[in-house]
């Protein structure tokens, strides 16, 4: 990539990263924060500025936009990226550093003086020595999930604007609410017309993920019976106590802290309630369905043996599907595949194959027949203080883009 590319994309970045998206679970709306429409706003605006005349959000904050092709009868392709950060930490006024030319050794925070970052604690940065990085100061979450994958994709439509290269319709999607589940909820994929597409979501130089965990949501409602403490004796029953008994009896072997790999684990996330009534939020990720079969198996256990310590208690388990591994739908096509890892290898980047110990937009894409893996961008520590990316890894994410739709209009002949 050439330097004016290369400072275009830093300067989109940090754009971005300035504008708080952040999204929110469990919400009667959608988005479920209208900030992220600020910067759809901004997108689309830049979007046509580039040429993409066609570049619009609709009512639910879905970019879209064209690039046309040049190449007649090759199938059109999709970049993907989504517009929200992670509910977990704070996205709000970010402030994004650049770290030029990292020598190795700990990356201290300026507003965070505690934390620290150091290839000790996170092994991908030992292979990034001599490349930018960029934090933020550590009082808020950088970004980079996803604006790293928004600015490549936009710095790739500049690059191929540019270019005299062989290309089909690119189609552009930002979608709102990834980051809460709900990125694809009132997604058009009929009218966004593409059969083959590629989220640009995470993960190192190389990276890419044709394989997601299968996802479910448990959600267990523990009634007991509430009376003033002092008339308590052989009538109280404390859902909050016999929630405790219940988190004891799940395996400690199951919990994300314990797990790796293709292990997949059972994760409560949230509680709510009081003496009368609690209800907690699992999820449960298993990259085979088999595996989740067996866990909603273990929750059932659980609850009969706590029955037994509580047998006034009432105690009521709801399975709700989430997402499901992309894997059996990519598998139908291998081009969409194979294609990505050929831009990666001209890109003098030698490819990983790595499962999801996740979900992205493109699970519920392939299973809606938009066949979409996902693309690095470059970055780590995600959902967390200490999030990073490397603008060297955003340029490759670029050039690898632009490969692919001169690969799809060299070899995906209808």
């Amino acid at each position: 990539m050439n330097p004016e590319h290369q400072k275009a994309l830093l300067e989109r970045f940090l754009r971005y990263t300035a504008i708080d998206t952040q999204s929110e679970n469990d919400v009667d709306r959608y988005p479920s924060t209208e900030k992220q429409k600020v910067l759809g706003e901004i997108l689309v605006q830049e979007l046509k500025d580039l040429g993409l005349s066609d570049a619009s959000m609709d009512s639910y904050g879905y970019v879209t936009a064209t690039l046309k092709g040049n190449v007649p009868s090759v199938p059109a392709i999709g970049f993907i990226a989504h517009l929200d950060t992670a509910p977990d930490v704070s996205g709000e006024n970010v402030k994004a550093i650049v770290h030029e030319n990292y020598r190795g050794g700990e990356i201290r925070f300026s507003g965070a003086p505690e934390l620290g970052l150091s290839p000790e604690d996170c092994s991908a940065l030992a292979d990034c020595v001599g490349e930018d990085i960029i934090t933020s100061d550590g009082t808020t979450l950088l970004g980079g999930d996803d604006k790293a994958g928004i600015a490549a994709i936009m710095t790739a439509v500049e690059m191929l604007g540019e270019l005299d290269l062989p290309r089909g319709d690119i189609r552009i999607a930002f979608t709102p609410d990834e980051e809460v589940g709900r990125g694809t909820e009132f997604f058009d994929t009929e009218r966004f017309g593409v059969r083959y597409a590629y989220t640009v979501d995470g993960g190192m130089k190389g990276e890419l993920s044709a394989e997601t965990f299968n996802a479910n949501t448990a959600i267990v409602t523990i009634g007991g019976i509430n009376i003033h403490p002092g008339k308590a004796k052989d009538v109280m029953v404390n859902a909050i106590q016999v929630l405790g008994d219940f988190l004891k009896k799940l395996p400690r072997e199951l919990t994300p802290q314990e797990t790796e790999d293709r292990e997949g684990f059972i994760h409560p996330v949230s509680v709510e309630g009081g003496v009368d009534k609690v209800v907690v939020k699992m999820i449960l990720r298993d990259f085979d369905l088999e595996g989740l079969t067996k866990q909603k198996a273990i929750l059932e256990e659980a609850i009969a043996a706590t029955k037994v310590l509580y047998p006034r208690a009432k105690l009521d388990l709801e399975i709700k599907e989430s997402y499901r591994n992309m894997r059996l739908h990519l598998e139908k096509d291998p081009r969409v595949v194979q294609f990505a890892l050929d831009a990666m290898e001209e890109a003098g980047l030698t490819p990983v194959s790595l499962p999801i110990r996740g979900g992205t937009d493109g699970a519920e894409l392939s299973r809606k027949g938009v066949l979409t893996p996902n693309l690095f961008y470059g970055g780590s520590n995600f959902h967390s203080f200490t999030e990073w990316v490397s603008l060297q890894q955003m340029c490759q994410a670029s050039e690898v883009l632009v490969r692919l739709a001169r690969i799809w209009a060299e070899r995906g002949k209808k």
